[in-house]
């Protein structure tokens, strides 16, 4: 414990090298929370369609809103870690 510690502020005493760090990690989080969230409302959208089909267009409408603000909220996360380098 103790030396993870020491290493902690060692890396932090250089600051750059953990912004990148951080940065590049909240980056890849992003990107990955946009992927698994479009997944899932894919995924509950095809299941509404299969068990109301006359309601697809809809559920289809709905599905692409959510989605696109998914994505712009994933988009935004990265942008602001980009900055961050």
């Amino acid at each position: 414990m103790l030396l993870s510690t020491a290493v902690l502020l060692q890396a932090a005493a250089g600051g750059a090298g953990l912004a990148k760090l951080g940065a590049a990690l909240g980056a890849g989080l992003a990107a990955i929370g946009a992927g698994i969230g479009i997944g899932k409302i894919g995924g509950s959208a095809m299941e509404g369609i299969a068990r109301q089909p006359e309601a697809g267009g809809d559920i289809r409408t709905s599905m692409i809103i959510a989605a696109a603000l998914v994505e712009g909220v994933a988009l935004f996360a990265v942008v602001v870690c980009g900055f961050i380098l």
